[in-house]
Formats: C-alpha cells, structure tokens, sequence
C-alpha cells in the first residue's frame, strides 16, 4: 500500500538583521507550501536573523529578535497544519548555537543544533557559536517567556534527536555537515530515518553546486530515503552570494531543484513521494547488518498530530 506525503523545501532572499523582511518572507515561504498541499516546510540556515551577521552573532539582541520573529511565526494561524522546520541562533546554558527549530500548529517539537560548524575558507562559525558535540544527546531547553506563553511550554528537547510519527520518521543535518567524512545522513539512515532535511547558508563559487549534488545525491544512493536541502539566495550584507538551488532527492534521483541565481525572493520546491519507495530501497542485507550496531536516537513522538498530518498529506496528493 502506498504511502504518499508531499513535502517542501525553499530558498529565500534574506538580509542580515532584517528581522521583519526575512519573517515576512518565511511566512510566504509556509504560504506558498501549504498551497502545493505540503505537510512539511524547511527553510536556509540561520533564516530569521539572516546568515552573514558576523560579529552581530556576538550580541545577545540578535537572539531576543529573533525570537520575537519566531513567536510572531509561531502565532500565526497561517502557519498551522504544517511541520515547520526554521533556522535560528539560539542561546542555551549561556552558549551560543546555530540552531533549527522544528514546530507544528503553534508547538515547539524540538530544537537541534549544528553539530559540526563551517570554519574553512569563507566560514568563520566558530568565532560565533559552539557546535553541539555531543551526537544522540539531548537535554532540556528553557523557553523564554515570550514562548511560554504562546505556546504552554515550560521545556523542549534540545540536541540531536530526531521526530517520530505515526508512519515515518524525520531527522536533519545542517549545511557543513553533509560535507563532513561521517555525515550525520548515515547514521540517521541505519536508524530508520526516512527524511532528512538540511538548511544551508552556501555560497556560490565555482562548481560548488556540483560538489553539492553529488554529495547529496551519493547519500541518499547509498543510504536511501529523501532528502530535502534548502538555501539561501543573494546578498544578505556579506561579500557572498548565495546561489539557492534548493532541492528534493529520493534514493539518488533529483526529484525537483529550484533555480540557481533567482531573483524571485521566495522560491518553494515540492515533490510528493510513496514511504514505500525508501522502504524497499533499503531491503538490502548489508544495509540491515550495519544498522544492528548504528547509533540509536532519541525519537520525540507525536503520534495523534502526526497521524493527522500524514491523512491530509495522503489525500491531498492522490
């Protein structure tokens, strides 16, 4: 029996500081998804505050902005009945993180922060946040007040767990780490990840867009399962330029791409595609053996909401 979802992913043209253009922006983002029927939306690296802050990373106003833009997203009735993944700087234990911050109708589910940080060649990270190097570890995260109150929430998982519904599972890496030896894809494969989603904040140089696809393409060759990378576009006050091409692969075919160098400043890709088809992808014996003795994840369940959510995703696609 199949199992159908649609899913989206984007490229926005975000600014550094520009809290209210890059909100508005996402939300036309969320918008545009939920009218393509999906029932899961990931967004650019660091989209909220914009990616090349530099040394504003350094000031602890960026992080209380951003959450009000956040709170702001999250109150939004637009946004409801879609899984939001969103990127942001986050404060946790007086440290600094590039965070993903992962909701659904007006709940936070969890918060996952990078693990290992771009430090090369035009990436500084390290001078503004502490990669989360801990994998499979999670603790508790402290919401501000702001969203306690929105939401009901004391506390939320904070670290590398993944989301477990009632059909399938979803989990994310970030950007750098797709590019690292043991990318965090294939651990999150043998544990029964089946979509994984990666917010990035990569710029254009000279064939990196197709270093970029054959890394993404060869994980999801060798790992199975549909993989979701989102970009940003433009200038946003660095001296980059990011060149979008955000995507959708499924067991190492491109699915759907968006452009590279748009000038649209919101551009959504869509694919819908059968579980069923990672499934059997994955039927293979070796794949099996490695996974008996792979990591185990911390699985945050919402069952009830994410049957809900899989139905209206199944019927919209048929």
């Amino acid at each position: 029996m199949p199992h159908y979802i649609t899913l989206s992913t984007c490229s926005l043209n975000q600014w550094a500081l520009d809290f209210e253009g890059n909100r508005d922006r996402i939300l036309e983002s969320i918008i545009q998804a939920k009218a393509a029927h999906a029932t899961l939306r990931v967004g650019p690296e660091l989209e909220i505050s914009g990616y090349g802050c530099l040394d504003h990373f350094l000031e602890n106003d960026v992080y209380l902005h951003s959450w009000e833009m956040y709170a702001q997203i999250l109150s939004d009735e637009r946004t409801n009945d879609i899984l939001l993944d969103i990127g942001m700087p986050i404060i946790h234990k007086n440290r600094r993180f590039n965070c993903r911050v992962l909701s659904y109708n007006g709940q936070i589910l969890m918060i996952r922060p990078k693990l290992f940080l771009a430090n090369d060649g035009n990436y500084r990270e390290m001078r503004y946040f502490t990669p989360w190097l801990k994998p499979q570890y999670v603790e508790e995260f402290v919401l501000p007040r702001m969203i306690q109150k929105l939401t009901g929430q004391t506390t939320v998982k904070f670290g590398d767990a993944v989301i477990s519904t009632a059909d399938t599972v979803i989990g994310a890496e970030t950007c750098e780490e797709l590019f690292t030896p043991q990318a965090p894809h294939v651990s999150l494969a043998l544990d029964g990840v089946e979509i994984i989603t990666n917010s990035s904040g990569s710029h254009h140089e000279l064939r990196k867009l197709d270093t970029r696809m054959s890394m993404i393409l060869e994980a999801t060759r060798k790992c199975g399962g549909v993989y979701l990378y989102a970009n940003q576009k433009g200038c946003d006050g660095d001296r980059l330029y990011y060149d979008g091409c955000a995507l959708i692969a499924l067991n190492g075919q491109v699915l759907a791409q968006g452009a590279q160098f748009s000038m649209n400043d919101v551009e959504v890709v869509t694919a819908t595609i059968d579980l069923e088809d990672i499934r059997a992808y994955r039927a293979l014996v070796s794949h099996g053996l490695q996974s008996v003795n792979s990591p185990v994840y911390e699985r945050v369940r919402r069952n009830r909401l994410w049957t809900s959510m899989l139905v209206m995703g199944l019927r919209s696609s048929l």
